[in-house]
């Protein structure tokens, strides 16, 4: 028997991976948006095209500015500061860069190795998840042969 989750806005039951899924799908969402409100509150800072160190203690400065809600500061902070493009910003020497746009402190040679792990950890990640969805694609493909090939006596 499969675990199950109700979905609130239809009143019925859904397998529980998929509501796991629509939950991630809505924080995703609510990052991205919350990431928005930063990129438009502070263009010379966050960008999606021009990726920088941020100053250390930033999130206190942002909070401080009164700008943007504090939770969606924290929000935000978190899905920038986590994505592979963050990791390789954070280079040895790099220039941080603080709320003004104005250069804040530099990367230490201890926070350009931790990005470099957490880089290649990201991408064993990834690479196991696109093995596991072959594997099920594989799986699947042969249980559908096999349904096909029993139906047809």
């Amino acid at each position: 028997m499969t675990a199950t989750a109700t979905d609130a806005n239809t009143a019925t039951e859904v397998p529980a991976d998929k509501a796991k899924s629509r939950t991630r799908s809505k924080n995703r969402a609510a990052n991205q948006a919350a990431l928005q409100l930063l990129c438009d509150a502070y263009p010379q800072v966050f960008s999606r095209d021009n990726i920088r160190p941020l100053k250390i203690g930033i999130q206190e400065d942002l909070i401080a500015d009164e700008k943007v809600a504090k939770n969606k500061i924290k929000r935000a902070l978190a899905s920038y500061v986590r994505s592979p493009y963050y990791f390789r910003s954070l280079k040895e020497g790099a220039d941080r860069i603080g709320l003004d746009g104005q250069a804040s402190g530099t990367v230490s040679d201890s926070e350009a190795e931790h990005a470099k792990q957490q880089l290649k950890e990201i991408n064993k990640l990834r690479q196991q998840k696109q093995r596991d969805e072959k594997a099920k694609q594989r799986e699947d493909r042969i249980s559908s042969k096999l349904d096909m090939l029993v139906t047809k006596r």
